[in-house]
């Protein structure tokens, strides 16, 4: 009889340390959460990989095949799985489409370099409410994004372009701007920093003609600077606002016969503007590395994903060339200090 009391005791102390254990192992440790995504409530498991895609404005042309690198680079380094794609022209309607496919297949997060930033307003929309992260570049002011970042503020890039401009032409003189689109936050944001500076500070250089759509496309830049030539022929500077507006005016120069009459600055590669430098065509031209662009928007959406949203204030080191001291306005509109002037003396300092 004593025997079998004993036996049932131990069998009862048996259930209690399994419920016990079971209880314990339901439960998640102290400061773990399951991951976050949209807004970025919540921390991540540790270790876990995420898909992250970057859709920009046109694939094929030298910006964005630099900006594919960073985000291979990014990828490669960190273990998460990033892609790039984009349309093979610029236009809104095809970025939307790539977008919505992106959202069906349930990616982590879309970072994206928009050609209409209102175009894409509803679809960004569509993609945060389904839990997936946003982060925009070049589309200063967006509402649907949980991060925008630029690579310097703005209006001061495009003085800095417009001093470079002045500078070629001698403090005086007609000339015009382009524009990728109306509707591409960015480039109208750096004409208007032009434009200011020179009333401010040129008062003997005017526009003659200002914002220009080109498309991103430089036949089209080039067929612009020929027909503004056309209507004024004394026509001394041009400033372009699309990575291949400044190409196809200093194109436009050289056929012409041009060279040291009409002055070229704009946005530009390297690879790209480096014989029109070197020839003339071309007086200078401002970037930042589309590459390390797609690595500061990629790090921006995984620290979104981790719940690492309320890391991001005045100063933070995002631990990108360029991106090392952030200015954060609002809460998520985020600048840094990443652009560089080239002229044909350091061109080939850079090698894309």
């Amino acid at each position: 009889m004593m025997l079998k009391k004993r036996l049932m005791s131990a069998v009862a102390m048996l259930l209690i340390f399994s419920v016990i254990v079971l209880t314990a192992c339901g439960e998640s440790a102290p400061g773990s959460s399951k991951e976050g995504k949209g807004t970025g409530q919540g921390n991540p498991a540790s270790g876990k990989k995420y898909k992250i895609a970057t859709v920009v404005k046109l694939t094929g042309v030298a910006w964005f095949d630099r900006m594919e690198e960073g985000v291979k680079e990014f990828g490669q380094t960190t273990g998460h799985e990033t892609f790039m794609q984009g349309p093979q022209k610029a236009d809104a309607a095809l970025q939307v489409q790539i977008i919505e496919d992106l959202i069906a297949q349930k990616v982590d997060a879309i970072t994206v370099v928009p050609f209409s930033a209102e175009a894409l307003e509803p679809v960004l929309k569509k993609a945060r409410d389904k839990g997936i992260v946003v982060i925009t570049h070049e589309a200063d002011g967006m509402a649907n994004t949980d991060f925008n970042i630029e690579a310097f503020d703005n209006l001061e890039y495009g003085a800095f372009l417009m001093d470079n401009l002045a500078k070629a032409m001698g403090e005086t003189g007609e000339y015009m701007t382009t524009v990728g689109s109306l509707t591409t936050k960015s480039h109208m944001q750096w004409e208007e920093g032009a434009y200011k500076r020179q009333l401010e500070k040129y008062p003997n250089m005017k526009a003659v003609a200002r914002q220009l759509e080109t498309s991103d496309d430089q036949k089209i830049a080039s067929e612009k600077l020929r027909e503004t030539l056309k209507a004024y022929p004394n026509l001394k500077g041009f400033q372009g606002a699309s990575g291949n507006d400044a190409a196809g005016a200093a194109l436009a120069v050289e056929e012409s016969g041009l060279i040291g009459k009409i002055h070229v600055v704009g946005t530009s590669v390297p690879s790209v503007s480096q014989k029109y430098l070197e020839s003339g065509a071309m007086s200078m031209i401002g970037f930042w590395d589309p590459a390390e662009a797609a690595k500061a928007m990629n790090t921006l959406a995984v620290k979104v994903l981790e719940g690492k949203s309320g890391e991001i204030k005045d100063g933070y080191n995002l631990g990108v060339p360029g991106y090392e001291k952030l200015k954060v306005v609002d809460g998520k509109y985020l600048y840094g200090s990443a652009w560089v002037g080239v002229t044909k003396d350091n061109v080939k300092d850079y090698d894309f």
